[in-house]
């Protein structure tokens, strides 16, 4: 395992590690293969999803304390649930829609659990749900890779569909922006400490791995969510020589990245898909049973069911879902759930914003966590992504992050928490 701070702050010193319980280091064990397999996405439930609790009860045994400034979270994401539990009245005895909002409910608790399990005990913690996710998202980003390239025989038809990477998870939409996160920690890892081999392999490939997902919209999120990672580092650099490394490092990423995209296009299977998947328009988005007429469709049934249509309701009706998050947050979960559930991605933005720019040991990660978030949360304009466990993980990691960061700031001697905030940009 990584050791628990290989990414810091240059200047800063690094908190004394203190000897863990028993129960501690069952926790960050549990943790650990918990996130090893979140990867395994192809079958439902996952055995992430069966994990999970495993990590509730070692949470429990460690003494995992529910902390206030979770509390916002909680109370959303709880109203985001009870109304869609009110929406099973509109399709009732259906086991799918069940299914779905015992999926909802699964995602809500979570995320409060990561956040409560990074709100102490942070560094240790997070290594681990890091160093493991790091892990699997190289296996399927390699997985995704083998499938493409018909590595071994059966690889295909298992790790690819449509002719895109998906590694180990049912769709490459939602295989691609799994990558991204891992990708920036390794990237914050590079530019803010040093270059290391390992880190280059794994990077490459989950690059690689992305691209040959053809995800336009996971392109997209990634291109930003670099952007953000990268112009929060050069504005939090504490001296000008990181801000000069890390600028210098964005030129060379950006050309290593386009000769990696110019490599893979010399191959021909890849520049006819990437031909086909970079137009910005595709025929399923236009018509009358295209992604934007349906958009229009959710716009008008959402205003004449307040409380709701109920899971997939909207789908049966008009033939497919509407592909926008937002707009699916009202039409299965009622007004009161859309509105809970919106308020739930502002506030998290809201309170990453607020935190990132104290110099805390784990702000890269929550730089980065951000960054991906904020990605995820554009592209539900046109994807659904209440149900994308990494999107919860993400929001998670946020509030935790936030939650240690407050603790972290007032535990600071006065003097020196004044002199600290101040040197930082707010």
């Amino acid at each position: 395992m990584i050791a628990a701070q290989d990414i810091a702050l240059p200047g800063h010193s690094r908190p004394e590690p203190k000897a863990a319980s028993l129960a501690e280091r069952i926790l960050l064990i549990v943790l650990y293969v918990t996130m090893l397999t979140s990867s395994i996405a192809f079958v439902e439930p996952s055995p992430h999803d069966f994990l999970m609790g495993v990590v509730a009860a070692a949470c429990l045994a460690a003494g995992v304390r529910f902390e206030r400034p979770i509390a916002v979270l909680f109370l959303l994401l709880l109203i985001w649930n009870v109304a869609g539990l009110m929406a099973l009245l509109n399709v009732p005895g259906r086991e799918q829609t069940i299914q779905f909002t015992a999926t909802s409910i699964y995602l809500f608790l979570a995320a409060v659990t990561f956040a409560c399990l990074l709100s102490e005990n942070t560094m240790s913690r997070l290594a681990a749900m890091r160093t493991a996710y790091i892990a699997s998202a190289v296996f399927t980003a390699v997985t995704g890779i083998a499938g493409y390239f018909h590595m071994f025989p059966g690889a295909f038809d298992l790790f690819t569909q449509n002719d895109r990477a998906m590694g180990t998870f049912k769709d490459p939409n939602v295989y691609a922006p799994y990558l991204i996160w891992p990708a920036l920690i390794i990237m914050a890892r590079i530019v803010l400490e040093r270059v290391r081999l390992r880190d280059i392999v794994m990077l490459g490939i989950l690059l690689v791995g992305l691209v040959l997902s053809f995800s336009r919209g996971a392109w997209i999120i990634f291109a930003i969510a670099a952007v953000i990672s990268f112009g929060l580092f050069v504005f939090t650099a504490p001296t000008p020589r990181l801000r000069l490394r890390i600028i210098c490092y964005c030129f060379v990423g950006f050309a290593v990245v386009a000769i990696l995209i110019v490599t893979l296009l010399s191959i021909d299977s890849v520049k006819e898909m990437f031909d086909i998947r970079a137009h910005a328009i595709q025929f399923y988005d236009v018509g009358q049973g295209g992604r934007f007429r349906l958009q229009e469709l959710a716009v008008a049934a959402l205003l004449k069911f307040p409380n709701g249509m109920g899971p997939f309701e909207f789908g049966r009706v008009h033939g497919q879902q509407q592909h926008n998050v937002y707009l699916q947050g009202f039409l299965v979960y009622g007004w009161v759930g859309g509105i809970a559930y919106i308020l739930a991605v502002l506030t998290t933005l809201a309170v990453a914003w607020r935190s990132m720019f104290h110099a805390t040991p784990w702000q890269p990660y929550l730089v980065t966590a951000f960054a991906a978030f904020t990605g995820n949360v554009l592209e539900g304009a046109v994807v659904d992504t209440d149900h994308w466990r990494h999107f919860f993980l993400l929001m998670g990691v946020i509030w935790g992050l936030y939650a240690a960061t407050e603790k972290y700031r007032h535990a600071l001697p006065a003097p020196q928490a004044r002199a600290r905030l101040a040197a930082q940009p707010i």
